[in-house]
């Protein structure tokens, strides 16, 4: 396999990450959901983002 440049990883990761909070913001709207559900759903986002 060849090796790819860290400006390709680079370009790939903001990809993976823009189109992954992309998804989740479509969900998150798409839904009417209860506050307190948003709430929980806020804290595990923040959970998940703050493990990177």
């Amino acid at each position: 396999m060849p090796q790819m440049s860290p400006l390709w990883w680079e370009i790939l990761y903001i990809l993976f990450l823009l189109s992954f909070m992309i998804t989740i913001t479509i969900i998150y709207y798409n839904k009417n959901l209860s506050p307190q559900y948003n709430l929980n759903k806020k804290v595990k986002l923040y959970q998940f983002y703050w493990k990177w």
